[in-house]
């Protein structure tokens, strides 16, 4: 049984596909698919080439080009339809506004890119940012009733959040590989627990009690008010993430894992153990996003979080990632975190009600995922 929660194909003694446009499918669903679109198309010869409507020619176009290049026009075209509709779309303070509002879900969505290109999921993310932050604060604001150093109680609320969120991570990791359960059901289920845990800490009760540090970190802006420190933080992520999933064999093992698994493992790849360290760090990203959200607001409140990681996902799928794991990048990553950023923003600018927010958000991913089916179809062609 591999990773997701299937049988083993080896255990069955079928074959594998070698890794190829298919993604490393096994063999029973690679044939089903070329039997399929024979299927829908039983009168085309060898050399005929089925007739599309310029709607399809168009969209296919679209969908046969890198998936963070599109995304990427995608956000481009919004940020010139909102400039036309609300003059104050460029300005300083909707810059602020929406870069710091990208800052959560940018640090979630990073974390949860590695996990898809491991044809994994991770749900639990949004109540590891909500768990870590309010333990953190509910300590910290105890050392301070202590009378403890604010600088030192800062540390040590920032270690045991950072601790937290990784442990939580580990322990996903090692539900899914050593008991060979779905990450979906697993992490699904530790969304529950951590929610849970988090409105326990403190009775449900915000934690304001915080050090002056945190505020700091919150409120202070640089280059004339254009550049949040939240958002440097967030920056300096990227940056790391982008060089660790593009630039290391860290990253690569993550890429052939996703694409075919039984591969990864016959090329010595220990899979187990990079699984685990996959959701520990996608628990540690949770939670520097909960330290983030803390140091925002200045702070810990229990619903922070919550259902956050529908949009890490979402942002990862618009950025061009397939849910069927072995892409994904984290340019695309963040074109895709902005573009729901700027969803939100802008339809506040234009006054719409913020039920129709969710609305744009929903469709723009329902798009990303009808192009990623599309692109995975016409590499077969």
């Amino acid at each position: 049984m591999d990773h997701r929660g299937g049988p083993d194909p080896a255990e069955e003694g079928l074959m594998t596909a070698p890794p190829g446009p298919t993604g490393g499918l096994s063999s029973q669903a690679e044939a089903a698919l070329l039997d399929t679109e024979q299927e829908e198309s039983p009168l085309l010869g060898d050399d005929e080439e089925p007739s599309h409507s310029p709607v399809y020619q168009v969209f296919a176009f679209l969908a046969r080009g890198e998936g963070a290049l599109w995304t990427f026009a995608v956000f481009v075209l919004i940020c010139i339809v909102f400039g036309i509709a609300a003059p104050d779309f460029f300005s300083r303070a909707n810059w602020v506004a929406t870069s710091e509002y990208a800052v959560e879900y940018l640090l979630l969505a990073i974390g949860e890119t590695f996990v898809i290109a491991t044809a994994g999921i991770d749900l639990s993310v949004g109540a590891i940012l909500g768990f870590s932050a309010m333990l953190s604060a509910v300590i910290m604001s105890g050392l301070l009733n202590g009378h403890m150093s604010s600088i030192l109680v800062t540390i040590i609320g920032f270690a045991i959040a950072l601790a937290a969120g990784t442990l939580v991570g580990v322990a996903n990791g090692l539900l899914i590989t050593r008991l060979k359960l779905t990450p979906f059901i697993v992490t699904l289920g530790m969304l529950g627990m951590c929610t849970g845990a988090t409105y326990l800490l403190d009775d449900g009760n915000q934690v304001s009690n915080l050090p002056s540090q945190i505020t700091t970190i919150g409120t202070t802006i640089w280059f004339g008010g254009w550049l949040p420190a939240i958002v440097v933080v967030a920056a300096v992520f990227t940056i790391l993430g982008w060089l660790l999933l593009s630039r290391t064999r860290f990253g690569l093992h993550t890429y052939v894992i996703g694409s075919n698994f039984l591969a990864g493992q016959r090329a010595g790849v220990n899979v187990n153990r990079h699984l685990v360290r996959v959701y520990a760090l996608s628990g540690f990203l949770a939670a520097v996003a909960g330290l983030m959200v803390t140091a925002k607001f200045t702070i810990a409140s229990p619903i922070a979080g919550a259902n956050d990681e529908l949009d890490a996902i979402a942002a990862v799928v618009i950025g061009g990632a397939s849910l069927f794991g072995g892409t994904g990048t984290i340019f695309g990553t963040l074109i895709g975190t902005f573009i729901i950023s700027i969803l939100v923003t802008g339809l506040v600018l234009l006054n719409v009600q913020p039920f129709w927010q969710q609305v744009a958000v929903g469709a723009v991913l329902i798009v990303a995922v009808v192009l990623d089916q599309v692109r995975r179809r016409l590499s077969d062609e």
